[in-house]
Parts: C-alpha cells; sequence; structure tokens
C-alpha cells in the first residue's frame, strides 16, 4: 500500500462515512426481516472490518454482540482464505464453539468487499432467527443435553456463491425449520442488509480513493487503541477478584464462576481460571462470548461513549480454561448461553465496583429471562412462536437512582413484542404488563423496579419454556444499599391451581385460559438508605414503588399515607 498521509479532518469524514454505512447496513436489516425478534426485539448486530477481519466500526441492539462481527469473520477467512474468496460471495456461521459463536439459533453471514479486484474491506451481520430446527420450537431449551439437538449448525459454509444462492443448502435450511418462510426471509434480509454495506463502502472509496479509505481504517483502529490505551494509564491499578456462584446448571448442581482482574498501565486482564467444567445443560458459552461478556465491563470504565472497534480493545485479554463452563468445547450444549455468559460480566462488574464506583453500579436483573412459546392460533389454527426476553430492574449507583422496567447488560437496545402485535398475531392475552414493585433495593440511591408480564394461553397444548437466571441469588446491594430481589415465573392453571415459583422449564404444556405470570427483580441499592432524602422517600411511596412501612423499616421515615408528606424521622436516624 502507498504511504498515504491522511489529514485529520479526512480521517473523520471516512470513518464517520464508514459509521454511517454500518448503521445503513444495520437498518436495512430490520426493514426486511421477517422475524419480530429481529425487527421488533433488535435481536441481532452488524459490522463493517478491514481486509483482515478487525472491527471497524459496528451496530447492534444486543450488547451481547459487541464485537461479535470481527472473529466470525476472521473465521471465515481462516477456514476459506481470502484468496478463494470472489465479489458476490456470502458465508453463514451459526457454530457456537468458532469465532462469534454464541447459541445456534443465532445466524451470523458475511461478505467480502471488493474493491478493484481487491478485498479492501469485509461486511457481516449476526441475527437470532426464531427457529433453526432441533429438538424444540424456537430452538433453544432449556433441556438440551448436547448442541446436536439445538438446531442446524453452519461452521462457515459458502450460501453465496458470486452472486448466485446455493439453492441445495437452502432447500436443505428449508426442509429442517419449523417456519421455512420465516427462516428463507430472514436469510434474504440478512444477504440484503451486506449488499447494501458493500456498495457503500465501494462508494466512499469512489469519492476518497480506495488508499485513502485504507489507511483512514488502520488510522481508526490505531486512534481506538490510543485512546483506550490512554485511558488505561488513569485507572487504579490492582488486581480484584470474585467468586460467585451460578444458580445452577439446571439439574441441582451449583456451578462456579471465579475472575482475577488485573489492571496495568498497559492492560486489562480477565482470568476465569477455576471456573467449573462444562456441565450437561445449555448454560454453557464459547470463548467469543466471554470475551464480549467482559468488553461490557471494560468499555463501561474506559468511555462508553467510544465507537466500538478492535484498536480500542488492544489492551483487553480474557482467558478461560478449554472445557470450562466459559470455554466449551463440542458437544456441549449452548442453548441458553446468555446466563453463563451475563453472570460473566455480573462478576467482572461486581468484583470492580468499589473501585470505580462512578462508572459500575449495584447488581441488576442479570438474566435474559427468555420466553418461548408455541402453539396454534385460536382464530386461524396456524402455529404461532414467541421467542423473547423479559425487561427488568437496575440496580442505583452513585448519585443515580436504578432503571426501571430495561432489559439486561446482555440485551442493551433491544425491546418486546408490542402488546397489540403479540395478541393479533399469537394464540395469547397479555392480561398484565405492570411494573414489579416489592421494595426495590433499598439504598440512599435505590434499586429500579423490575415487571410483570403475564400471558393467558387462548388454544390447548401450548408450550411453555423459559430460563430466568437470578432466580436464588438476588440483585447485589453495593456501598452500603441492599439486595434487590429475585427473577421467577408462576403458572396458574385454569382449574385455579397455582404452581410453585420457578426459574427453569421446558415445554410445559398449557391449555386455554392457563396463564403464566413472569416475575422479574428489582435492582441493588446504592449507599445507606438512612442517606435518602426523607421527601425522595416520601415520593416513593406515593408512587407506589415502596409501602408506608417499608419507608419506615428500611430508611426510617414515617410518611403519611394520606397526604404522603414525612410525618417524621425514626431513631434510627439519629
Amino acid at each position: 500500500m502507498a504511504n498515504i498521509k491522511v489529514d485529520p479532518v479526512t480521517l473523520d469524514i471516512v470513518k464517520d462515512s464508514l459509521i454511517a454505512a454500518s448503521n445503513e447496513v444495520f437498518y436495512a436489516f430490520a426493514r426486511t426481516a421477517m422475524s419480530p425478534i429481529i425487527y421488533e426485539t433488535l435481536d441481532y448486530a452488524s459490522g463493517i472490518t478491514d481486509s483482515d477481519g478487525n472491527l471497524l466500526t459496528q451496530g447492534n441492539g444486543a450488547c451481547g454482540f459487541i464485537g461479535m462481527i470481527s472473529p466470525l469473520i476472521k473465521d471465515v477467512i481462516a477456514r476459506h482464505g481470502k484468496g478463494q474468496m470472489r465479489p458476490g460471495d456470502v458465508f453463514i456461521i451459526n457454530d457456537p464453539y468458532m469465532g462469534g459463536g454464541t447459541h445456534i439459533s443465532d445466524v451470523g453471514m458475511a461478505m467480502p468487499i471488493f474493491y478493484n479486484d481487491e478485498i479492501i474491506a469485509f461486511v457481516g451481520n449476526k441475527a437470532h432467527w426464531t427457529d433453526i430446527g432441533g429438538m424444540a420450537a424456537g430452538s433453544f431449551t432449556t433441556d438440551s443435553t448436547e448442541v446436536f439437538q439445538e438446531g442446524l449448525c453452519f461452521s462457515g459454509l459458502k450460501l453465496v456463491d458470486q452472486g448466485q444462492i446455493c439453492v441445495q443448502l437452502v432447500d436443505f435450511i428449508k426442509s429442517n425449520v419449523r417456519f421455512p418462510e420465516v427462516a428463507e426471509g430472514d436469510m434474504w434480509g440478512q444477504i440484503a442488509s451486506l449488499r447494501t454495506g458493500f456498495r457503500r463502502v465501494t462508494e466512499i472509496c469512489d469519492k476518497y480513493d480506495v488508499e485513502v479509505v485504507k489507511e483512514s481504517m488502520k488510522r481508526l483502529l490505531d486512534q481506538g487503541e490510543t485512546v483506550a490505551r490512554k485511558r488505561l494509564r488513569e485507572l487504579p491499578k490492582g488486581v480484584w477478584e470474585m467468586e460467585e456462584y451460578m444458580d445452577d446448571d439446571g439439574h441441582g448442581n451449583p456451578v462456579r464462576l471465579k475472575v482475577k482482574v488485573t489492571i496495568t498501565d498497559d492492560e486489562f486482564f480477565a482470568d476465569f481460571s477455576g471456573s467449573s467444567p462444562q456441565v450437561l445443560s445449555p448454560i454453557n458459552t464459547g470463548y467469543s462470548s466471554l470475551y464480549c461478556a467482559v468488553k461490557v465491563v471494560f468499555m463501561s470504565i474506559i468511555n462508553p461513549g467510544l465507537s466500538v472497534n478492535d484498536g480500542v480493545f488492544r489492551p483487553l485479554k480474557v482467558y478461560a480454561e478449554p472445557g470450562s463452563v466459559l470455554n466449551c468445547h463440542r458437544p456441549a450444549p449452548t442453548s441458553c448461553y446468555f446466563e453463563s455468559m451475563i453472570y460473566s460480566t455480573d462478576v467482572v462488574w461486581k468484583a470492580l465496583a468499589p473501585a470505580f464506583p462512578e462508572y459500575l453500579g449495584a447488581g441488576h436483573m442479570l438474566s435474559v429471562c427468555s420466553v418461548v412459546l408455541t402453539g396454534l392460533h385460536q382464530d386461524t389454527g396456524e402455529p404461532f412462536l414467541i421467542v423473547e426476553p423479559t425487561g427488568g430492574g437496575w440496580g442505583a449507583s452513585q448519585g443515580k437512582d436504578g432503571e426501571v422496567g430495561q432489559f439486561c447488560v446482555g440485551d442493551g437496545e433491544t425491546y418486546n413484542v408490542p402488546v397489540e402485535m403479540a395478541e393479533t398475531r399469537y394464540g395469547i392475552m397479555i392480561d398484565e404488563y405492570s411494573l414489579h414493585t416489592d421494595g426495590l433495593g433499598a439504598g440512599e440511591f435505590r434499586g429500579g423496579s423490575g415487571c410483570v408480564r403475564t400471558y393467558r394461553t387462548m388454544s390447548d397444548g401450548q408450550l411453555f419454556t423459559a430460563s430466568f437466571g437470578r432466580n436464588k441469588f438476588p440483585a447485589w446491594g453495593a456501598a452500603g444499599g441492599e439486595d434487590g430481589s429475585y427473577n421467577y415465573f408462576q403458572i396458574h392453571r385454569a382449574c385455579g391451581a397455582v404452581e410453585p415459583p420457578r426459574g427453569i422449564i421446558a415445554r410445559e404444556v398449557m391449555n386455554a385460559n392457563d396463564w403464566v405470570r413472569m416475575i422479574t427483580c428489582t435492582g441493588g441499592g446504592y449507599g445507606d438508605p438512612l442517606k435518602r432524602d426523607p421527601a425522595k422517600v416520601a415520593w416513593d411511596v406515593k408512587n407506589e414503588y415502596i409501602t408506608v412501612e417499608q419507608a419506615k423499616e428500611d430508611y426510617g421515615v414515617i410518611v403519611d399515607p394520606e397526604t404522603f408528606q414525612v410525618k417524621g424521622l425514626t431513631s434510627a436516624r439519629d
């Protein structure tokens, strides 16, 4: 490559042009996908890399996909070689144990971008398909014991050859999924968005010269590294350790997560040695997901406003023992990989929270609280399938109450399917969608409320599957704040019987007018509850976040139940 000096103004223009192109790839997919979990929930990501697969810019709904596009593309390059790629090629990959792997349901695609017969970049995306085959509708379940039960696995296959779709592969996919038209629609949506990225990047090269664009890509990565390392040198240095247990492995066995975080002037290193071996339930995760889990905390304390690229992550190192629950090997099941992935974020978060109080608050709902419900629509008799997350409470932080009814840190900018659409498209009624206020995590700054969402089944024989992590260990408080609560769900039968609260279930049969009430936790509190402004406590009572009794017991504030004015303070405030 010619030695070209790119002035800062041009660099910024090209950088912003690449970000704009990446954003267009993201929204083009949302506009063309057929699965509500993609176009409504936004459970997907897209990005552009340089010719070696180093991430330049990414757009994502799910934070759990931060930086996933790069390892996906690098493994495609390693498998096929750039010399064997041609313009118009598209590769498909969802192998949980390869680069960018999560679970079978998350299907990635990658496309080389050619300019003057040279690969100058790649564009990729990754999205949750509603169904990809396997033993259960929705493809991810809580009782799989090996990956072969979870659906079709593509380890970097060529789906489009020089612009021509592989008809045999598409027919194979359609013959092995429960909703073939939806799967094919999502597939073409992904391809269309990649082609959008191809066009936009080549247009940028036409406008600014390809050598300028390539040099700008290099500068963009180097600039990200420079900013990250400068910030790293400003951080406290030391070693922080934390050991936590996930609720269990689905069979009643505890799962240990252990981390040692070392921060130096040059490196942020998270070592998960000592964590439990991989298990027979689908909560295992591959290394790519673990690495992304740590990226969330790394970005939080480096600068959450930084544009995501691989230069920013050059100082970050993550290790987990091969064959562990955080770096699993085939054929470990990974349907619910998000449980161990987000627990990994949480254990690093909890370890560092005392040292970085301005960036890391108290514990939050943690789990995706994933729900799968399938059956026949009561009006049409057609099969339907719900796959969606559930919102919950976030922990308070220094100077701020916890967020209310948000999705977990792995979900990020994602959404529920709207009630009106859900009731029209699916065989359910949503009887309740409200805030869960069980007193919250008490603190000088209180935890945020969880949510209550109730599905009433409108036909017989529907199957309910759910994974609600944080169902045994509550959202933790910080800096003297109290713990929050738990995630759980409870099935109510039409006959009036009420089943015990649970956190994990697989394909429970529900008949007409049965209903399931899903409750997500309140976040942990931050700081001594007795230091909370009494006026804020009275406001919380007025708005039903806490009761009069809780105001007195937890906060030492006596509130008039009629006027919601502060009547006095208890001796605990002395």
